[in-house]
């Protein structure tokens, strides 16, 4: 069995730390990896931390933005070979038995898609992620990376690029519509980028006067602060469409009154604690307030082949995995743009 080399949260109370452990041996359908790059997202925060529930498997490697290259294949393996470029985003299995799962929809499998990391396989082993040197995985949840996307930079596609990427297409986004993103960090940025592809008039809404210019740097037509309430009033019944990238707790009701009839906000954000919604901006303008995850296997594909036709990539800071935890507190205070990403080689040493 593969042994391979790791950061870890041994609890949820402690800073990463190095750890080893054994992948599994490539079974017939699986493809080994080498993993070059791996994303940090906020999500790993949380998970590490403890912070959605009392349900983490220690020790805990997180990680579910992975590029690298095929090391080996199973004998079975048809749609990989040795050198591959690929990736693995947040599942790395489900039933593939429920509707879901054969409509393409795996990360909605009615018996739970299992997780990259912190999840238990359907042998009952403990799904470990990307902050390590290799990864097993079967080749039905594995992702092909274009040539033409570097990797480091592609490695944040995996999960803040499909994100963003599925309700845009989803909720039918197209040419000409007036989009407004919440939100200016690493989910906020990939949704500017792919809205503004996609043919959409782009808005940026933050709080931080400051990002301004960031945002017209990556696309966006229009910037408003909504710090100044008087955004809310001059902006009223503007957007067709508002994707909220949110994780902090926010008045959706405000948000939804920028919507025009028949208008759709997505929530892709899930803050800690619940917010008041009211009826009245949603049924006197017949709006949709809706929420979307990730995307299945199928969708990946096809937002990474988006991508490198597009040429969208995320904008990152690679960093040695022995700055994780020190990655952990910039990201917390904001610090980053947008995207940390670990150089992996940094493990090997």
């Amino acid at each position: 069995m593969p042994t391979v080399q790791a950061y870890a949260a041994p609890s949820a109370k402690a800073p990463l730390a190095p750890f080893s452990f054994e992948r599994r041996e490539p079974g017939p359908h699986d493809v080994l990896i080498d993993i070059l790059y791996c994303g940090v997202c906020h999500s790993d925060i949380h998970s590490a931390r403890g912070e959605w529930g009392p349900h983490g498997l220690y020790p805990m490697v997180p990680g579910h933005e992975i590029v690298g290259k095929v090391a080996q294949v199973g004998g079975s393996v048809t749609k990989y070979k040795v050198g591959d470029s690929v990736g693995v985003g947040c599942f790395v299995d489900s039933c593939r038995e429920c509707g879901q799962c054969h409509a393409g929809e795996e990360q909605f499998c009615d018996r739970g898609m299992v997780g990259t990391y912190n999840a238990k396989d359907r042998h009952g082993a403990v799904t470990q992620g990307g902050y390590s040197t290799r990864i097993t995985v079967d080749e039905n949840y594995v992702l092909r990376i274009p040539e033409s996307l570097p990797l480091d930079r592609a490695a944040p596609l995996l999960c803040a690029g499909i994100t963003t990427y599925s309700p845009l297409r989803h909720f039918g986004v197209k040419k000409g519509d007036k989009v407004a993103v919440v939100g200016l960090g690493g989910l906020g940025h990939m949704g500017v980028k792919l809205a503004k592809k996609m043919g959409a008039e782009v808005t940026v809404l933050s709080t931080s006067p400051s990002k301004k210019d960031d945002a017209l740097a990556l696309g966006a037509h229009h910037f408003a602060a909504t710090s100044d309430k008087a955004t809310f009033k001059q902006l009223a019944g503007s957007f067709d469409f508002i994707l909220d990238t949110v994780s902090a707790q926010h008045d959706y009701n405000a948000y939804l009154n920028l919507l025009k009839v028949d208008g759709t906000m997505v929530l892709v954000g899930m803050p800690e604690h619940p917010s008041p919604l009211s009826a009245a901006p949603l049924v006197m303008r017949r709006r949709k307030l809706a929420g979307s995850l990730i995307g299945g296997i199928r969708e990946t594909q096809e937002m990474l082949d988006f991508c490198a036709e597009h040429n969208v990539t995320s904008d990152i800071e690679v960093i040695p995995i022995q700055k994780i935890n020190e990655a952990y507190e910039r990201m917390l205070k904001g610090d980053v743009r947008y995207r940390f990403v670990i150089d992996t080689a940094s493990l090997r040493k």
